[in-house]
């Protein structure tokens, strides 16, 4: 069964961003995926996202869902038939939502894991914790809203930050089995992101010195998208070491 289109709000979507060694990030990847690199860095994050009136599209806004989610991420590139194209591919997804633990990877693309937020928000601050429920996963993040992009070692300023995410729209999630990776593409006309100042951030992921050896990710920014109307499309299944279709 085809998935459907799905629409909704980016309510929050918080994105913390790593400085990683190409070698560390290649490890993490199925192929035809390899890491994209800016300034001779990988780049990987957490995904820290709050959705709002999810539902198919053309469904009333009033019979759609709102939940937390989180998604640990690295920027990667492939070869495509119009040259080399651009996205993400996503090890593990994390969800406070019943619904979507149960409809991931049946209902829609994603297969999620089970995890408790706990979430603290200002129109300048932002703070969201999570721990998953098979204790694999414990994120601690506060940022605050900056008036512009500093000390990042990825990008000179937001432009340029804002350009590289928005061309990484398409993601591509592990999948329990091991046999396919689910695909997803978010897609808006209404892209805009501010710049965050990160006060502290802790990841069990990045902190595992066994996925990243010391010194081989480095937090470098933080950006922070709010109420933006999103559609969300399926993407063909990719086949780890089978080339993407046309």
């Amino acid at each position: 069964m085809r998935s459907p289109r799905l629409s909704s709000v980016i309510e929050r979507r918080l994105l913390v961003n790593y400085r990683v060694d190409p070698d560390a990030a290649a490890r993490l990847l199925p192929g035809p995926l390899r890491p994209q690199l800016v300034r001779g860095h990988a780049v990987a994050g957490i995904c820290l996202l709050r959705l709002g009136g999810v539902r198919p599209v053309g469904a009333p806004r009033a019979f759609g869902l709102r939940s937390e989610n989180a998604a640990h991420r690295v920027a990667v590139e492939w070869d495509g038939p119009d040259g080399v194209e651009t996205g993400v591919y996503i090890p593990r997804r994390d969800t406070a939502s019943r619904l979507n633990v149960w409809a991931g990877g049946r209902l829609f693309p994603g297969e999620h894991g089970r995890a408790d937020f706990e979430v603290h928000e200002t129109s300048r601050q932002v703070r969201v914790a999570l721990a998953t429920r098979d204790g694999d996963a414990r994120v601690d993040v506060s940022v605050e809203v900056a008036d512009e992009l500093r000390g990042s070692e990825l990008f000179a300023d937001l432009a340029e930050a804002s350009r590289f995410f928005r061309r990484g729209a398409k993601g591509f999630s592990a999948t329990r089995s091991g046999r396919h990776l689910d695909g997803m593409e978010l897609r808006t006309d209404a892209w805009r992101v501010e710049a965050g100042r990160v006060h502290s951030a802790s990841s069990s992921f990045f902190d595992d010195p066994d996925l990243f050896p010391r010194g081989s990710a480095t937090l470098d920014c933080a950006l922070l998208m709010r109420d933006v109307p999103v559609t969300w499309l399926p993407l063909p299944d990719l086949v780890p070491g089978v080339p993407l279709p046309a």
